[in-house]
């Protein structure tokens, strides 16, 4: 199984779609957490950022590495992705593998899993949502073990767009209440 976190605040309701469309070609999507509204980092002014956790299978073998590169920065060029030197800045699509089956792997090219699991409280409640009971290394402990941590209770969710999403790519359907509770339990 496969996490990816997925950002977006450049017609960020167009670009997590389309990338989701274009990761069904590379994986089974399981499930998808609620989609977040988060405001940017970096003090520049832009609009708040759309960001989901994505759960799903590899529809084939593929290195961590090739994924990233070969697979996930092309889906991010195709929706127009233009890479700079403030990692702040606004972007069409961000697409970053935060857990890749039981692997470890720090290099200069990929840190897995993703330190961003326990930096950010929206990537922690996305994961969250999906597998409660998901141990991350380093931490060695059920995710919903670590929750007190974060301030979940604070995320703004976008209800009707989550809806939307699941409605195209999940079979089953959820309700605003389900949306709400899972995260804020």
């Amino acid at each position: 199984m496969v996490y990816l976190g997925i950002g977006s605040n450049i017609m960020p309701r167009e670009n997590i779609r389309l990338s989701l469309k274009k990761l069904t070609n590379y994986i089974d999507i399981k499930n998808i957490s609620p989609i977040f509204l988060t405001p940017p980092l970096g003090g520049m002014p832009q609009p708040d950022f759309y960001n989901c956790v994505v759960e799903g299978k590899l529809r084939f073998d593929i290195s961590p590495i090739s994924f990233k590169f070969d697979v996930l920065r092309k889906i991010e060029d195709e929706l127009g992705r233009k890479r700079g030197l403030d990692k702040y800045a606004p972007r069409e699509i961000d697409i970053d593998i935060l857990i890749y089956e039981n692997l470890i792997l720090n290099s200069r090219e990929c840190v897995i899993p993703s330190p961003e699991i326990f930096e950010r409280d929206f990537v922690f409640a996305g994961l969250l949502y999906l597998n409660s009971e998901l141990i991350v290394f380093p931490e060695q402990q059920p995710l919903i073990s670590l929750a007190h941590r974060y301030s979940l209770h604070l995320l703004n969710i976008d209800c009707e767009y989550t809806r939307l999403i699941w409605k195209e790519f999940l079979y089953e359907h959820r309700t605003s209440s389900t949306i709400n509770s899972r995260i804020v339990d």
